[in-house]
């Protein structure tokens, strides 16, 4: 079962890829989505099985790497953590491609999509039942090539391709410091296999290593290097750039990639490398502040975006600091409970703006539209629940795992948790009021369509509103369904030995215990960014203009993300644009051309053309040639023969 559960996308990538041709669009669509459906059904099973049976299974599939002292087997890890993220996993990517019949349907390259979704959804699986470090960098490089495949699926359109190419390179960046934490623990330990590393790391705890002179720990070391990977591949605050751009790719891509997949994969590699994070205090409380910027930085950019997947997002990227949050206050079931009901809420309003813009003949600037409720219900309804999940509604999905974070931090013992608190607070009322502007600006007031797309307004088809529904359900009820398994009462039997909490650990136990007020605080945020957002956008209609004009410096601020992209363009692309010039100009052209080939050539034309210049055809010269050979001959022997 499990085996089928990794490789049956597999088998619908080589399908869909290598026989799309003959088996034609239709063969493509229900292969792959087949496939994808029946895995999806087996992980719900394994989840069953694995989370309330309690058993932890290894199913070794081959032998991969053998050399040396360096052993590396093929073997799929089937605990708690995994059975969650292969549930999340497979079902998403399910509905994604039941979803893509319709959104693609005008598509000519639609082998080629289901295929490349297929793709990345088995170096997923790949990546989450991963039993050693070797096997799980495969599936996180095997996501990162799915997802350049994916983002620059458009590849005639070069802001697709830029996109996709930015995201390669600053992923490129994190996986740096994911090789060389993976390296550390081979050199520090002997192995790559998760349960042989955890058991060494405990003894490891207090022990350094030199570097550059100076005795560095070796557990801290090899965290934060683990967490710089993490960074990059969940578009935390440095190396998030990414994340906004890989908007170009078609909109189940977003889902898929940026809502529920390749995003968490960060959140997951700190949660099973728990048992290495609990023993570095620093590396946890570094997680918890970047993951706390994140989460603030993120929800102050989409404030001011027009585009309605941007919005979505930066969205993403601020819920996703969250999760970093409650893994730096050490409450790592809070964090994938967060993973796990985001994935339905947000993979819902991704796929719902899709259904926006499908309406909208693919208009993605807000700015353009208004008053749709009428004329999408369905779609409209569907954006709304996952809102509602998204803000924290009560009884709703993400008030029962948003609010879960914020007490944790409240309640957490490391130095930052108190600014983790006020930031995730904060940002709270700013995912409540941005949420809610979406929802306005699409869908309330007047409309501002031009007359040609309004006339052409439809709902999307059933086969597109149908995977809406199935994560709306999930979006209501799966925090109140799974509330008590991931941090509520039976949190210790479900997790058992998949996640890793040391003996002062018991922040589990103390964000139940927090002050009233603390826990109220975020649903107060949420009616109020609620409240403003109304205000702003149907009450007064004008004034966001009117603050936009009147706080310029501000507003553009915003508008330009923290201007985070200009800066690294001044910093590293343009210095790496003049570096390259002058290696091709002067070093390569100048000096390696100019003294090598290029100049070797030069002196032997130099050579022969003075040659050629002796051979002019006169007897005359050739005669005075001669001469000058023989006198020059003679007056070497003779000067000779006098030593």
């Amino acid at each position: 079962m499990y085996s089928a559960i990794v490789f049956l996308p597999l088998l619908g990538f080589l399908i869909a890829g290598l026989f799309g041709r003959w088996i034609g669009v239709r063969g493509a669509q229900l292969v792959t989505s087949g496939l994808l459906v029946v895995s999806a059904a087996l992980s719900v099973m394994a989840f069953a099985t694995v989370a309330f049976g309690g058993a932890t299974e290894h199913i070794q599939v081959m032998t991969w790497i053998d050399s040396g002292a360096f052993e590396a087997d093929w073997r799929l890890r089937i605990d708690t953590l995994t059975a969650v993220m292969l549930v999340v996993v497979t079902s998403v990517s399910a509905l994604v491609h039941i979803y893509s019949i319709g959104y693609m349907s005008h598509d000519p390259h639609q082998p080629r999509f289901f295929a490349y979704l297929s793709l990345f959804t088995f170096a997923m699986l790949m990546l989450v039942t991963a039993d050693n470090f070797i096997q799980l960098f495969f599936g996180w490089e095997g996501v990162g090539l799915a997802s350049y495949l994916l983002i620059g699926f458009w590849y005639q359109r070069p802001s697709a391709n830029a996109a996709a190419i930015k995201a390669f390179v600053v992923n490129r960046v994190g996986d740096f410091g994911l090789i060389l934490g993976i390296s550390a623990i081979f050199l520090a330990v002997g192995s790559v296999e998760f349960d042989t590393v955890f058991k060494a790391i405990p003894h490891l705890a207090e022990k350094n290593f030199v570097f550059l002179g100076y005795e560095v720990p070796i557990v801290t070391t090899i965290c934060l290097l683990l967490f710089m990977g993490a960074m990059g591949k969940s578009a935390q605050i440095l190396l998030h750039t990414w994340l906004p751009d890989a908007m170009e790719g078609p909109t189940p891509v977003s889902a898929l990639i940026h809502a529920a997949t390749m995003v968490t994969a960060g959140v997951f590699l700190v949660a099973r490398c728990s048992p290495i994070f609990e023993f570095s205090p620093f590396a946890l409380t570094t997680v918890t502040v970047i993951g706390a910027t994140t989460a603030f930085f993120a929800a102050t950019v989409g404030l001011v975006q027009n585009d309605i997947k941007r919005v979505i997002a930066y969205s993403t990227c601020s819920q996703l600091g969250y999760m970093f949050v409650a893994l730096g206050v050490g409450a790592y079931g809070a964090a994938i409970f967060h993973l796990f009901t985001h994935a339905f809420f947000k993979a819902l309003l991704f796929l719902g703006s899709g259904s926006v813009i499908h309406a909208m003949s693919d208009e993605q600037d807000m700015r353009k539209m208004g008053g749709l409720y009428k004329l999408i219900p369905a779609t409209y309804a569907m954006m709304l629940i996952g809102t509602l999940a998204l803000t924290g509604f009560p009884l709703t999905a993400g008030y029962f795992s948003k609010d879960a974070i914020i007490e944790a931090a409240y309640a957490g013992q490391n130095p930052a948790h108190m600014f983790a608190f006020t930031l995730t607070v904060f940002a709270a009322f700013l995912t409540s009021f941005y949420s809610w502007r979406l929802i306005f600006m699409t869908f309330h007031g007047k409309s501002r369509a031009d007359q040609h797309t309004l006339e052409h307004v439809h709902e999307s088809p059933l086969v597109m509103l149908v995977p809406l529904i199935v994560l709306a359900i999930g979006a209501l009820g799966a925090g109140l369904l799974f509330e008590r398994y991931f941090i509520g009462e039976a949190h210790e039997a479900f997790w058992l030995e998949s996640i890793y909490r040391g003996a002062e650990n018991h922040i589990m136990h103390a964000m139940h215990s927090v002050p009233s007020w603390a826990a109220l605080l975020p649903t107060v945020m949420m009616v109020l960014g609620f409240l403003l957002s109304w205000y702003f956008y149907i009450a007064r209609p004008d004034l966001p203009a009117e603050l936009a004009r009147t706080q310029a410096p501000l507003y553009k601020f915003l508008l330009n993300k923290w201007y985070f992209d200009e800066l690294y363009d001044w910093i590293f692309v343009r210095p790496a644009f003049w570096l390259g010039r002058v290696l091709w100009k002067q070093g390569d052209g100048r000096i390696i051309d100019g003294i090598g080939p290029d100049g070797v050539s030069a002196r032997v034309l130099d050579v022969t053309r003075g040659v050629v210049r002796l051979q002019s055809g006169y007897l005359y010269h050739y005669a005075f040639a001669m001469l000058l050979g023989v006198a020059a001959l003679a007056t070497y022997f003779i000067l000779g023969g006098t030593h």
